[in-house]
């Protein structure tokens, strides 16, 4: 089943046209990510879905038409997105920022469970659970943010440039806990990503954009023996 699915979505910011007929589709429980270079479009793309950026097309959630759609009304249905730069609640507690994340929310033995499952994905968040995010590292920071779209308990997942900033060891150690996390909760994810290497080891399908539109779709493994994708994303 598909649970995302975009057609021909555009976006711009005043004059300047970002996205120009991106299409793609996620199915439900699969992990998709887009890549490109800067400029492409690919946090527009993320935006776009969340609601944050106006967009034309269509965007399909479930088989809902979600263009224009405010972005609370968009969370409401089920769509976590996780920003570039983290967007951590600098003066809250880890703790509080997880429970903010579970706002919407009122299984309250449930919300205490998954607060234990994120501090046990995230072993760095239990030693600082007071520290406020402010205090924490670019790392930690990112591990929060993942932990706390989690505890929004979402269909879907938007991680956007999840490695950015990170040292090559902890960007490995962030997504290999998203990767456990996937496996183990079964959530859709849609992965904007400038490491592919690290994207690869993450999703199934993965489609390639250029100045705002889809140039390659296909899967993770077909990608990786492209001569241009190796060249262009993969060092090789």
């Amino acid at each position: 089943m598909t649970l995302l699915e975009l057609t021909d979505v555009t976006a711009s910011y005043g004059p300047v046209r970002v996205l120009d007929g991106v299409s793609l589709s996620v199915p439900e429980g699969g992990a998709v990510g887009i890549l490109g270079a800067n400029g492409a479009g690919k946090t527009t793309t993320l935006r776009a879905i969340s609601g944050t950026v106006r967009a034309g097309g269509r965007i399909s959630f479930d088989g809902r038409d979600i263009r224009g759609l405010r972005a609370d009304r968009v969370a409401a249905l089920g769509i976590a997105h996780v920003p570039e730069g983290r967007g951590t609640l600098a003066q809250l507690s880890v703790l509080d920022n997880l429970r903010v994340g579970a706002y919407l929310r009122k299984d309250r033995k449930a919300i205490s469970n998954d607060i234990d499952y994120c501090l046990a994905l995230f072993p760095q968040l239990r030693d600082r659970i007071t520290s406020s995010g402010a205090a924490l590292s670019g790392g930690e920071q990112q591990m929060l943010a993942v932990a706390r779209a989690f505890m929004a308990k979402p269909r879907l997942l938007l991680l956007d440039e999840a490695s950015l900033g990170l040292a090559p060891a902890v960007a490995k150690t962030v997504y290999d806990a998203i990767g456990r996390l996937r496996r183990e909760s079964g959530i859709t994810m849609l992965v904007v990503e400038q490491n592919a290497n690290l994207a690869f080891t993450l999703v199934d399908t993965a489609t390639v954009l250029e100045t705002g539109h889809n140039v390659l779709t296909g899967s993770a493994a077909e990608l990786k023996g492209l001569d241009e994708i190796r060249r262009a994303y993969l060092g090789g």
